[in-house]
């Protein structure tokens, strides 16, 4: 499962955030914790998807850009997440988040290159908080809440293949949009694909490598069970070699010892 988004069609209805929120049970009444210095809502713990505004150079083009996890084809915050408790779904494509494995360690907030996972800091028992693509829904065949939330068209599931193919032509036909889809290759590809007529620089998209960001990693992984047996054995023979030595240390008889049991013979 794949979701392209025409970011040229998107109204700013919020219909997606509402649907977000009720299918995942999130707060409704909780005031958005990162709000930017333009006024648009950032993604939170509360806030798994979010309809940011942007207006052109000119302020002749105004648009509503939806954002959400992107659920990375090889994401970093799985590969860093060392308890498995962040995922990929090959079925479903979405990454998911279980939190009884989770042990708070965050790294997959310092991992993501979109920087989208979030820690509920005020609560007493926290975790990490993510879209998860509605994985139950997807699984059973049915669209994401927030696709079959929207009324104009702007978001559409289904096979990644075919969408991407979908999206070509409607790049190649409709002279407006920009020749790319955002999604597409970056850090190795994502589940989210994004069309635009304004560049996605100008639309708060961060740009990225299209190298996978666990490329980097899985050299140096592959080597940790190797090195961590290495580290396993010198440990076991200092504590082998201080067994031995305070062994030994126990056998010589003090002098003294021989005194007293010469007095006592």
């Amino acid at each position: 499962m794949a979701v392209l988004v025409d970011i040229t069609k998107c109204i700013g209805c919020e219909g997606c955030t509402v649907a977000c929120k009720r299918y995942n049970n999130l707060n409704f009444k909780a005031k958005p914790r990162n709000v930017k210095e333009d006024g648009n809502v950032e993604l939170d713990d509360n806030r798994w998807t979010v309809i940011q505004e942007f207006h052109g150079e000119k302020n002749d083009k105004l648009r509503f850009v939806k954002k959400q996890c992107l659920h990375c084809k090889e994401p970093a915050c799985a590969s860093a997440c060392f308890s498995k408790a962040i995922q990929k779904d090959e079925k479903t494509g979405a990454v998911v988040y279980y939190p009884d494995l989770c042990v708070g360690c965050r790294y997959c907030l310092v991992a993501c290159p979109y920087s989208i996972p979030k820690y509920q800091w005020n609560e007493q028992f926290p975790q990490v908080s993510k879209c998860q693509m509605c994985s139950e829904r997807v699984s059973k065949g049915d669209a994401p809440a927030c696709v079959s939330a929207c009324t104009t068209g702007a978001l559409t599931s289904g096979d990644r293949d075919e969408l991407l193919k979908k999206a070509h032509e409607i790049i190649r036909s409709d002279s407006r949009y920009i020749n790319q889809v955002y999604g597409e290759h970056e850090v190795g590809g994502a589940e989210w694909l994004y069309i635009s007529d304004v560049p996605f620089e100008d639309l708060g998209f961060k740009e990225v490598t299209n190298v996978p960001v666990t490329s980097y990693t899985k050299s140096y992984l592959s080597k940790v069970p190797g090195l961590a047996a290495c580290w396993a054995l010198f440990l076991s023979g200092i504590a082998f070699y201080n067994y031995r030595v305070d062994k030994n240390r126990n056998q010589i008889q003090d002098p003294h010892d021989n005194d007293d049991q010469d007095k006592e013979g």
